[in-house]
């Protein structure tokens, strides 16, 4: 038996499936999530304020493996937390939260991209924890490091690309899980 056949038993199972009730209510919630997140002016939603809270948190987590771990930790515990996540969610072939965590992913990106953009100007305020004097503006210290300082605008704008590609991908990916006609439909059933 070889280490890969238990990961092909999971991943060869069929999806959890959704009740359509379930599928248009989250397909409801990601529509407007996203009109939200174009239209905002100021391009923090709500739910970075959970992110604010995991990156901070990253930052003291990945403290311990030096500073140059600290200071990456915000933005990689950001990205790992969803990506966690959706991993156990797809383990278990939970379809409605696998999209969520993927998509929390995706939306991380444009948390991410607006502290990216903001490296040279910036003009966010900050938070820290731990030693604001020895902190600063992660992004202006990073791709100062990478010799990359100049395009923190344009690399803003690719990982605000990704972030939207990866969120509609998700979403399109339910909608097209959701269409599958074995989905059941379990308001009919419960009426019976």
């Amino acid at each position: 038996m070889s280490l890969l056949e238990p990961l092909q038993a999971v991943f060869q199972r069929d999806w959890e499936p959704v009740s359509k009730a379930a599928w248009a209510a989250w397909l409801l919630f990601y529509g407007l999530f996203l009109l939200h997140a174009a239209f905002d002016s100021d391009r923090f939603l709500l739910v970075d304020h959970v992110n604010l809270i995991v990156h901070e948190a990253g930052h003291l987590l990945f403290g311990w493996f030096g500073a140059t771990a600290g200071l990456w930790g915000g933005t990689l515990l950001e990205l790992l937390v969803p990506l966690a996540l959706a991993v156990y969610f797809a383990a278990h072939r939970q379809t409605t939260g696998v999209v969520f965590a993927a998509f929390f992913l995706f939306e991380n990106f444009l948390y991410i991209s607006v502290y990216m953009g903001d490296a040279r100007v910036q003009a966010l305020p900050l938070i820290t924890v731990g030693d604001p004097q020895g902190g600063g503006h992660d992004w202006f210290l990073i791709l100062s490091r990478l010799g990359l300082l100049q395009y923190d605008t344009l690399l803003a704008r690719v990982v605000r690309a990704v972030g939207w590609l990866g969120m509609l991908a998700t979403v399109c990916w339910f909608a097209w899980q959701g269409r599958n006609p074995t989905l059941p439909d379990f308001s009919a059933s419960a009426r019976s």
